[in-house]
């Protein structure tokens, strides 16, 4: 029964539903295609290196998110960190995280010590570049001791392996962590707030009228790796999806943003003993 009127005011009489009114009017629901997918598709998280302010990645990965989305029917949520920093506490306190893309140093931690699974990584391996002006460049590694050398925060790979360039702790050079991207910091250079840079050697191709001083050997490529909580067949969706990403025209932007032509299959054994580099910083366990 609805409303009824009485005397000039409205009453509110009882009105129940037919069990059979509420299963048809669920099934109309859950039967409408867009909206089952979104009831019943779970939502895993995917966390990504700093190498870029947190507005940038959610910027530069939001069409990696929609490609995964697209092709394994799940739902991926990116979470971006502010700085290395964070990133490396919420790794040390096993912060959710269901999917990562991650420099060798910490995609082998990963590996090790959280047992996640090496999906894919670059094809193109990874390398660090002391990069300088040619007065100082010329000079070599001991001719920047005292000078200002910018990199992004620890523990990067890049300033990880700065520090092994000096490891006379009376020599060295003034390490400045203020820059928020790799590319930022050949920008510290060009303007005169540094004397050096840290930066991937990918990225020191670009930069001609950059002296390289010294590149460190080479390390296999960025990985994605997952949780061993995440579904084995789901697992296996997204290593074939990102074997593929080079196809799709609005996710392959990615590749260009990190300097890399695809992603090929992981194994644990090409990150095994990376995770090292980590053992100095603060945290490690």
């Amino acid at each position: 029964m609805g409303t009824q009127k009485s005397g000039g005011a409205i009453m509110r009489g009882s009105c129940r539903s037919s069990p059979h009114r509420l299963a048809a009017a669920l099934l109309a629901v859950l039967g409408a295609g867009g909206v089952q997918q979104t009831v019943w598709a779970a939502d895993y998280t995917f966390r990504i290196e700093p190498a870029y302010p947190a507005d940038r990645v959610a910027e530069i990965y939001a069409p990696l998110m929609t490609y995964l989305n697209k092709t394994t029917g799940q739902h991926f949520t990116l979470v971006p960190t502010r700085n290395y920093h964070f990133y490396w506490r919420d790794m040390q306190n096993n912060v959710k995280t269901d999917f990562a893309f991650d420099e060798a140093h910490m995609a082998d931690y990963r590996i090790e010590k959280q047992h996640f699974e090496p999906l894919v990584h670059t094809a193109e391996p990874t390398s660090y570049t002391l990069v300088s002006n040619i007065d100082l460049g010329n000079k070599g590694l001991q001719g920047l001791v005292g000078h200002t050398i910018v990199t992004m925060g620890a523990p990067s790979l890049g300033y990880a392996l700065l520090l092994e360039f000096y490891p006379n702790p009376i020599l060295q050079p003034d390490i400045a962590t203020t820059a928020t991207s790799w590319r930022d910091a050949t920008d510290r250079v060009f303007g005169g707030e540094a004397d050096a840079a840290m930066i991937p050697t990918w990225l020191k191709d670009q930069y001609p009228n950059l002296t390289p001083v010294k590149t460190t050997h080479e390390y296999p490529g960025q990985c994605i790796t997952a949780s061993p909580d995440v579904p084995a067949d789901l697992r296996d969706k997204v290593k074939q999806a990102l074997l593929k990403l080079d196809t799709d025209a609005d996710a392959s932007k990615l590749l260009f943003d990190l300097g890399v032509t695809k992603f090929v299959p992981a194994t644990a054994k090409e990150y095994s003993g990376d995770e090292q580099i980590l053992k100095n910083f603060i945290g490690y366990k």
